[in-house]
């Protein structure tokens, strides 16, 4: 009995072990996979952050055309592989004939991930962001979409059969400092999608619910939140260039076609 029970105890331990020893092997697969695919952590799709950061030692540098001839410049610093922090700057009408209308500040943002996914377990990070997009609304202080502020996201990767492509699910919740005229103080939601092509193509898109801009007649948005598409191409080894096409549900009283902007982004290590 005594030797039947010693044979079960072993048997059951060699069995635990390489159940382990699995696990653990497709964990280093998992993260080996996802590291190596996402050369370039994605940080945001267009307007919504996602949980991922830039590496320790590096920094990117981003220029985004708007309508009416504005641009936006940017540039974040990964201080740690977790945290980063960023500035931004620009002016509606600097492609244009006419005198640019510069922001009334630099911006800045800041994000922590606090969670770093693994194979079962999403990516999360808290952050904030005082950057909105578009012109400047001197009459509402305040940017046509409103900085993201205050928020919290998570985000998860999956592998598509044989690897031959990745894709990325993310989803939070913010809060907008951006309210001192409207006075809507209601917390947002925003969701997002990419999905990453062998052949250096790459498709986004995200939804800003906008539940903090829908308010009253001081409201730029309509109630239907901000729908946005992305195709992006890593045109050289860490550049890329991104078309985007916004507001496709025209939640803006007066639109009557849909937002064009271009981005081109570059990451550099020190």
């Amino acid at each position: 009995m005594r030797r039947k029970l010693a044979i079960a105890f072993l048997f059951t331990l060699v069995v635990v072990q390489a159940v382990t020893a699995d696990a653990q092997t497709r964990r280093r697969q998992y993260t080996a996979t996802v590291a190596t695919d996402r050369s370039e952590p994605l940080r945001w799709l267009i307007d919504v952050p996602t949980a991922g950061t830039l590496p320790r030692g590096s920094f990117d540098t981003e220029m985004r055309v708007f309508k009416g001839g504005g641009m936006l410049l940017g540039t974040n610093v990964g201080l740690s592989n977790r945290l980063q922090l960023g500035l931004s700057y620009g002016a509606e009408g600097i492609i244009a004939e006419s005198d640019p209308v510069w922001n009334p500040r630099v911006e800045f943002q800041v994000k922590l991930q606090v969670i770093t996914e693994d194979i079962s377990l999403p990516a999360v990070a808290v952050g904030f962001a005082s950057q909105g997009f578009g012109k400047w609304v001197d009459s509402l202080d305040r940017y046509e979409i409103k900085s993201r502020g205050f928020y919290a996201v998570a985000s998860k990767g999956y592998m598509g059969p044989g690897g031959n492509f990745y894709t990325g699910v993310h989803g939070g919740i913010s809060y907008s400092l951006e309210n001192n005229v409207d006075k809507d103080e209601t917390a947002d939601f925003f969701f997002g999608f990419d999905a990453k092509f062998p052949n250096d193509f790459a498709i986004l898109a995200d939804y800003d619910m906008a539940l903090n801009d829908d308010r009253d007649t001081l409201a730029l948005g309509k109630g239907w939140g901000y729908l946005n598409l992305g195709f992006r191409w890593l045109f050289m080894e860490r550049m890329m260039i991104e078309a985007d096409v916004k507001n496709i549900l025209m939640n803006r009283e007066g639109v009557k076609s849909l937002g064009r902007e271009l981005r081109i982004l570059y990451l550099e290590y020190f």
